[in-house]
């Protein structure tokens, strides 16, 4: 624990600097996790590339918002336990301020559709960041044949949507245990990786009325019902924060009725403006509902459950990722991986790259940061200020077109 107290005493205000600076200036939801890579891995070191890895690896197999988890393993991974939660609270208070702001504005004014003139620059720029970061951690990761083959077959699995996430790095934590180190306790852990995954999908539905079943009568907008509705969503919801926002969305309009589709939609406007992780959206519910204390207990409950999570596991995975069995394992998960980060990456581009000028973005981003080293961070505000430059420019298609 001594050492741990040290490295906190050492290392917390680079820890708070970093994740204030990508707190207020990162973009892309899931994008953010490779400008956590190519700025706090590639350009600070601050642990090796196969390191990053497992904690992908990790953040993948929880409920709840991985970008935020994965910023408490970078935290901690710094200053142990007390610099996971520094880095998770500085990571999230700047996007909260912000949403705060934008909606107490959004219930003054209405909503304001040119704070989105950004997004058109930024979409470009958070992919090719994504890009770059996935080849730099799969040139580290696959290294083998077997390696290739397991990133190749996740990416396939996954992109035909047959298997989710942590099914398939458990089965590809099998097939590593199996290659690289005992080919009988892989048969034994494929084994029981199966079988749980059958009966998991034969239950499939069990879960459900944990977050379902209720209406608006039984769940009035009070702040307890409020704080526990976002708690069960942080603690128990799968797939990442877009996944989370659509439970979200279905629940607080068509369930509950706390929100109607025009007033949600205009919060997801107002979360696409806002730096940081994008299920901060729950502030905003919360403040459509109670005010500045419901827009506190939602933001606070929903990302609650990752807190306990992380800080109650890492201990526990810094022992276990040292022994041999689990760094073969990692072997297998690590490739699986880059897979899954793929497919996000190909569901994602066709939506931040609606033309042939976001492309030429695309391909200076990537540019900049393979040849020139450039910081991602600085990319992402140059990206901004080009989707608000070309808003501004007089509405001549062929003046827009060079833009």
């Amino acid at each position: 624990m001594q050492s741990s107290d040290n490295a906190f005493a050492r290392n917390w205000p680079g820890i708070a600097s970093a994740f204030l600076k990508l707190g207020l200036t990162a973009y892309g939801g899931l994008a953010i996790m490779g400008i956590m890579q190519t700025e706090l891995q590639e350009k600070r070191q601050w642990i090796s590339k196969e390191r990053f890895v497992e904690g992908l690896a990790l953040v993948n197999t929880l409920p709840g918002p991985g970008v935020v988890q994965l910023g408490i393993f970078l935290g901690y991974t710094r200053g142990g336990p007390r610099g996971g939660l520094l880095a998770g609270l500085c990571f999230m208070l700047p996007a909260f301020f912000i949403m705060l702001a934008l909606t107490v504005g959004y219930a003054a004014y209405g909503a304001t559709p040119l704070l989105s003139s950004a997004l058109y620059g930024l979409g470009p720029v958070v992919i090719g960041v994504f890009l770059v970061a996935v080849y730099r951690l799969a040139k580290s990761v696959i290294t083998t044949i077997v390696q290739l083959i397991i990133a190749v077959a996740a990416a396939v699995v996954f992109g035909q949507n047959a298997l989710g996430a942590v099914e398939l790095m458990a089965i590809a934590g099998g097939i590593g245990l199996w290659t690289f180190h005992s080919r009988r306790l892989g048969g034994i852990a494929l084994g029981i990786v199966i079988a749980t995954i059958a009966v998991a999908h034969l239950a499939s539905s069990a879960w459900a009325p944990v977050v379902r079943g209720s209406d608006a009568s039984t769940n009035p907008a009070s702040l307890f019902n409020m704080g526990w509705f976002f708690f069960v969503v942080g603690a128990f919801s799968f797939g990442g924060g877009l996944s989370m926002i659509a439970l979200i969305q279905e629940q607080v309009v068509q369930n509950y009725h706390w929100l109607t589709q025009r007033e949600f939609i205009d919060g997801l406007a107002l979360g696409q403006v806002t730096p940081g992780p994008i299920l901060m959206v729950a502030a905003y519910v919360g403040y459509k509902l109670a005010g500045v204390a419901g827009a506190v207990i939602a933001a606070m409950a929903i990302f609650l459950p990752s807190f306990i999570l992380m800080l109650s596991i890492l201990p526990a995975f810094e022992r276990v990722r040292k022994l041999i069995w689990a760094k073969a394992a990692l072997r297998g998960i690590g490739p699986a991986v880059i897979g899954l980060i793929t497919v996000s990456l190909f569901r994602m581009a066709p939506y931040a790259l609606p033309e042939p000028v976001a492309i030429v973005l695309l391909v200076c981003t990537v540019v900049a940061l393979l040849a020139w080293r450039m910081a991602a961070l600085k990319l992402v505000v140059l990206g901004a200020l080009v989707g608000i430059l070309r808003s501004r420019l007089p509405s001549i298609p062929a003046l827009k077109a060079m833009f």
